[in-house]
């Protein structure tokens, strides 16, 4: 299958984006799976930029692919047009010329939520433009639907996953070790709870500060990687908390101190709450937290429902319930911690592998291409 493949979530060759997101690596990681499959013969249009001016340098990469599909494609003759995201899929309206081969998107949550009412509006347009559309979650699914998608082009199909590896794993005791000495906590006897992403609001970072950690009982450490705008509030959360002392917001980090982070912690919370035009379409960051056998507790929302199967890598509780959230990480920690952290490892290796993934996808644009 000849696939033509756009993307503007790139960094460029040999600089990577500091703090690389979850959709810049699933874009990453699916690219260079196709391009690893003899079965796919690859072409791609990406924009490569670091994060400095990356809304500018979008717009006109944008602009650029109104010329550049049509030119590619009559010199490759792609069987499938897919684009990384709503965002790149969001040109097909303003192209004078329908291309040929039939075109599919993936979308990830918020590229179809975004709360900004012309962008709301102008979605229709483009679902009438695709063929195929390829939603991380069923969550996602559905708001594409409500938008106007044609229930009949639409899947749900997971993201993949592989844990890039340095080439030096670290130990766990050595990982505490380094976690200590850098942030200038003492782990002896205590339960590292881990969160690693984007400090925003849908993320309820301050809602766990503020509402679940006084109710844990078992002794624990909060360390929360990361940075974005709520992280103003997340550091005046810590400072009003009695449990300051128990807070680490360490912000961006080397990925030595992240690998170290998984490696060291206990217990990955991811205590989402619900916000009106935001989204987790996914959740890749609980794959990374369960590949380095890391069960997780995470609010019953969205695309986490689609991550997390109960009792298997984790245990999904009801968003904004505080009595839940403590009562359940309490339960893991020191009843069921060795036996998930086992099954959390197995439960990404067997169904999120991109090797796996992959022909889910290939199956797919086999259907649209005979559509």
């Amino acid at each position: 299958m000849k696939i033509l493949y756009i993307s503007h979530l790139h960094p460029p060759d040999g600089d990577p984006m500091e703090s690389i997101g979850g959709m810049q690596n699933v874009s990453i990681q699916l690219m260079n799976t196709l391009m690893e499959r003899e079965d796919v013969e690859l072409e791609t249009i990406l924009l490569k930029t670091s994060w400095r001016g990356i809304g500018l340098k979008t717009f006109f990469f944008l602009v650029s692919l109104l010329w550049k599909i049509p030119g590619v494609s009559k010199k490759f003759k792609p069987d499938v047009i897919l684009f990384s995201s709503m965002v790149t899929a969001g040109v097909l309206p303003f192209m004078l010329k329908k291309p040929e081969a039939p075109c599919v998107t993936i979308n990830h949550g918020q590229d179809v939520t975004l709360p900004i009412l012309p962008y709301q509006i102008y979605l229709p347009q483009v679902f009438k433009k695709l063929q195929g559309v390829i939603s991380v979650s069923s969550a996602t699914r559905h708001e594409c639907i409500k938008r106007g998608m044609d229930p009949a082009i639409g899947v749900v199909l997971p993201n993949g996953f592989i844990k890039e590896s340095s080439g030096d794993e670290i130990d766990r005791t050595t990982a505490r070790q380094k976690i200590e000495q850098e942030f200038g906590v003492d782990l002896t006897d205590r339960f590292l709870l881990l969160n690693v992403g984007r400090q925003v609001k849908r993320k309820g970072h301050q809602w766990f500060i503020e509402n679940v950690l006084d109710k844990i009982k078992s002794d624990v450490i909060l360390l929360l990687i990361g940075e974005g705008p709520e992280t103003a509030e997340i550091l005046k959360a810590k400072e009003l908390s009695r449990h300051n002392a128990k807070i680490v917001v360490a912000g961006r980090q080397p990925d030595e101190i992240l690998n170290a982070a998984y490696a060291a912690a206990d217990l990955f919370v991811m205590p989402n709450i619900p916000v009106e035009g935001d989204m987790e379409g996914f959740g890749i960051v609980l794959l990374e937290a369960n590949s380095s056998g890391v069960p997780a507790v995470a609010s019953n929302l969205e695309g986490i429902k689609d991550v997390i199967e109960q009792g298997v890598n984790g245990y999904r509780v009801p968003a904004e319930d505080h009595d839940q959230f403590a009562l359940k990480i309490d339960k893991v920690l020191n009843d069921e911690l060795s036996a998930l952290s086992e099954r959390s490892k197995q439960y990404v290796t067997e169904k999120f592998s991109w090797d796996f993934v992959i022909s889910k996808y290939l199956d797919f644009l086999d259907s649209v291409r005979k559509r």
